[in-house]
């Protein structure tokens, strides 16, 4: 499967998905994540590919998450909708049968830091960041600090989440975030080496593994989902986040046609 929005590529045992819309940061909409659930799903289905690398294009991000273009119009209603769609994408990730490496090329922020973190093994270089800025443009987190608290621990998530700021590649490789850290021109390489390692492994003892891995955390992710859903409603009802995101990218000499969180 190939689209404007991701490329994809088999190498071996591996299946290679490529966020591909650089000018934008790798920012993702609707349409981009839906191609990037079906691609996970393909390549779930296929008995060829033991395990799948998530890159991003360009050298500047693996993904500045949500693409406020998408994001500055909702209203009540589609907050909600919105959040469903998250609901499919992690519950994707969460529920694949194999396993996933994020190979990351640059910053992952926001909604990209949440799925590099729901992806098992994670490759940096020393110029990536990441980190949970939502708060800095209006946005209110609810499923980020539920899933960094299962990584890192409430006081961090406390601390990342309020602040909203960005992480330095060799503090996030200090706290586990970063698995591998490596030359920039590596991280790709050393993914799908890391990648083909475990394609290599057990196929059932890999998937019963990544099944009780999702089923220790699932009542967590359930109830999350529906506390993002009331946080969101209330939010953009009020109009707060689209004010703050009008403001955020102004400050920054952007306009909402180019702009990602």
């Amino acid at each position: 499967m190939t689209s404007s929005a991701i490329l994809t590529e088999r190498h071996g045992p591996v299946g290679l998905i490529m966020l591909n819309k650089p000018s934008k940061l790798n920012a993702w909409d609707k349409a981009m994540r839906d191609r990037i659930v079906a691609a996970l799903h393909e390549y779930d289905r296929d008995a060829s590919i033991g395990a799948v690398v998530m890159t991003g294009s360009g050298e500047r991000a693996f993904s500045a998450g949500q693409d406020f273009a998408e994001a500055h119009d909702f209203d009540a209603e589609a907050a909600q909708s919105w959040i469903r769609e998250w609901e499919s994408f992690y519950g994707t990730l969460r529920r694949l049968s194999k396993p996933i490496v994020a190979a990351l090329n640059g910053v992952a922020a926001g909604s990209a830091f949440q799925v590099a973190l729901l992806c098992d093994i994670r490759v940096g270089h020393g110029e990536v960041r990441m980190g949970q800025p939502e708060i800095n443009s209006g946005i209110a987190s609810i499923t980020g600090p539920w899933i960094m608290k299962e990584i890192l621990g409430m006081s961090r998530t406390i601390e990342l989440t309020l602040t909203g700021r960005m992480m330095a590649a060799q503090e996030c490789h200090e706290i586990g975030l970063i698995h591998h850290l490596v030359p920039r021109e590596q991280v790709l390489p050393r993914a799908l080496e890391i990648a083909g390692q475990l394609a290599a492994k057990a196929p059932l003892a890999m998937r019963l593994d990544r099944a009780w891995f999702a089923d220790m955390t699932e009542a967590g992710f359930r109830q999350t989902i529906e506390a993002a859903i009331r946080a969101h409603r209330e939010s953009y009802a009020s109009g707060e986040p689209a004010r703050k995101m009008e403001s955020f990218m102004a400050a920054r000499g952007h306009t909402l046609e180019g702009s990602a969180s």
